[in-house]
């Protein structure tokens, strides 16, 4: 199906586009063949998009109507708040501060076309302005704060106000340009799956993350496991996000956390009716360790002693967790923000520096192992089932180098058919999962006499190919396609 781009008036489109149907507001709203299509893709590039314009109800009927606008009524809504410019990433504001302190002047406006800008010093400003606020032509503009501005009148830039643009409103000497970028946007990237597909997903991966939680054969895999469903399934990197709304569904096969745009992604897709693993509650409770030590005391879920620790209840801890100790920063991860104190006086010298990063701790006891468990859970059933090995003369799995990345080190894995696991470790796993959610985690276990004890509970656990996949081979990758294609139908 091709795209739809709608415009208020077809007369004024200024714009010649291969490859897409230019359509009428009026007629995208009134006319059965459109309120027919099924899983269209609808480029709003209406004058106006205010609450009750024609603009704003080309997306409204477009989202009821399981059509893909862009923008979306989420992003309309945005492009209204103040408090939503306001609150942009911190990856944008240092963005704009890079491109334009050089500028001497107090006012600045910058076009972005598909994404992109003309001049390539502005380039990446336009593509995360982009990626915030997903709408095919956008104007924003920026002022230089008096009271933030240093080093002899420059700096102190802040995004005033961004605001969608018409066709009509593209200077004359801008619009080879656009056109080129038109161009660009709409030559769809290839994909496995037959453009008839029923669905079609974004997977959020990129080959530079530190540690992701997916191998590019693993990538690979999903994709093609995707494409066995009905679901044409396609990469993109995190440049690339302001499309995510042309979309069904999205997998997140990046490194997450809740001050990072994977959370932001996951919470717009969410609003876009996308169906999102994983989910932005998920990554709130699995990301935090001090939440899942409240949750598992609460529900009796078995675990090594804990204590949540905060300034005041310090000289708890050897009493109620023990010596040596583990203390954990709530949002640690790869085993980075877990350290090990071997008695008092190690302890008071490793809080310091963890208190300066979150006014929550964990601390809990040392529970010495030759491998944890990891068992994947998804959609409420167990999945699969590793032993992580600890990494060679070390306490945890991972073993990383301050000095160098290229120096971590991990343990061994090793995969077994889910029959050869002690059933109370899966029993446990499972209902662990479960306090996070309905989506794919990956819960640590250990053993200490027969009985075991969650560690915890991680959103995006790693699946990687050659490693978690050596039983189920490609199934693995099936199943999970499933479980997306549960939520999409029942969606």
């Amino acid at each position: 199906m091709i795209p739809l781009v709608v415009v208020e008036a077809q007369e004024r489109w200024p714009f010649v586009l291969d490859g897409v149907e230019v359509v009428a507001a009026r007629d995208y709203l009134t006319d059965p063949r459109f309120r027919d299509l099924r899983g269209a893709a609808v480029y709003n590039l209406c004058r106006r998009y205010g609450y009750q314009t024609v603009g704003y109800y080309v997306s409204l009927l477009a989202e009821a109507r399981g059509h893909r606008p862009l923008p979306s009524v989420s992003t309309l809504q945005a492009l209204h708040a103040a408090t939503m410019l306001r609150s942009v990433s911190s990856e944008v504001e240092t963005l704009v501060e890079k491109a334009l302190r050089p500028l001497r002047s107090s006012d600045f406006e910058l076009s972005i076309y598909f994404g992109r800008n003309m001049t390539r010093r502005y380039d990446a400003l336009a593509r995360a302005l982009f990626n915030e606020f997903p709408a095919p032509m956008l104007r924003a503009r920026f002022r230089r704060d008096p009271d933030g501005m240093e080093d002899g009148g420059r700096g102190g830039w802040r995004l005033h106000g961004v605001r969608p643009i018409a066709g009509t409103d593209v200077p004359d000497a801008h619009v080879p340009f656009v056109l080129e970028q038109a161009a660009r946007f709409f030559r769809r990237r290839p994909s496995m799956a037959p453009r008839e597909a029923a669905w079609s997903m974004a997977i959020l991966w990129h080959a530079d993350d530190p540690q992701p939680p997916s191998n590019e054969r693993a990538i690979r895999k999903f994709v093609r496991a995707a494409a066995d469903l009905g679901i044409r399934a396609e990469v993109l990197g995190p440049d690339e996000t302001g499309r995510i709304a042309e979309y069904d569904a999205l997998f997140l096969r990046e490194t997450t956390g809740v001050d990072h745009h994977t959370y932001r992604l996951a919470r717009r897709a969410q609003r876009d009716g996308l169906v999102v693993v994983d989910d932005p509650e998920s990554i709130i409770r699995c990301t935090n360790k001090v939440y899942q030590a409240e949750a598992f005391q609460r529900h009796r879920v078995p675990a090594p002693r804990t204590l949540v620790v905060h300034r005041r209840n310090v000289d708890r801890i050897p009493a109620e967790v023990g010596m040596p100790c583990v203390l954990k920063r709530p949002d640690g991860a790869f085993s980075q923000g877990v350290v090990r104190a071997g008695d008092e006086a190690e302890l008071a010298r490793l809080l310091p520096a963890l208190f300066a990063e979150s006014e929550l701790l964990v601390a809990q006891a040392w529970t010495p192992s030759t491998f944890d468990w990891r068992i994947g859970v998804l959609g409420g059933e167990p999945l699969y089932a590793c032993r992580y090995h600890m990494a060679r003369g070390h306490w945890q799995i991972i073993r990383t180098s301050a000095s160098s990345a290229s120096a971590t080190r991990y343990g061994q894995v090793e995969t077994l058919p889910l029959d050869q696991v002690p059933e109370a470790v899966i029993r446990t796993a499972v209902r662990a999962a479960a306090l996070m959610g309905t989506g794919l985690y990956g819960v640590d276990l250990k053993e200490v006499e027969g009985r075991p004890l969650v560690i915890e509970v991680n959103d995006n656990p790693s699946l990687d190919a050659g490693y978690e996949d050596s039983i189920l081979g490609d199934e693995l990758y099936r199943a999970v396609m499933r479980h997306f294609l549960r939520l999409l139908e029942a969606n």
